[in-house]
């Protein structure tokens, strides 16, 4: 039973970190000082991830010059 309370609050906090997120996300993206830094800054740019691999080699290469 309180295995039960506890597994019902976590998912009803997630949910509602999720739906501040998007709210927030969103109240950003439309609000004039959003719109004024998106205009002068441009829209961020998606991260790019590097496997560990690729870290390595280049590393590695960097080390042999």
């Amino acid at each position: 039973m309180i295995w039960g309370n506890i597994l019902l609050w976590i998912v009803g906090l997630f949910i509602l970190y999720v739906v501040i997120f998007a709210a927030v996300k969103d109240a950003i993206d439309k609000s004039e000082v959003g719109q004024i830094v998106i205009k002068k800054y441009g829209v961020k740019e998606e991260i790019v991830t590097i496997s560990d691999k690729e870290i390595e080699k280049e590393l590695e290469d960097d080390e042999r010059r």
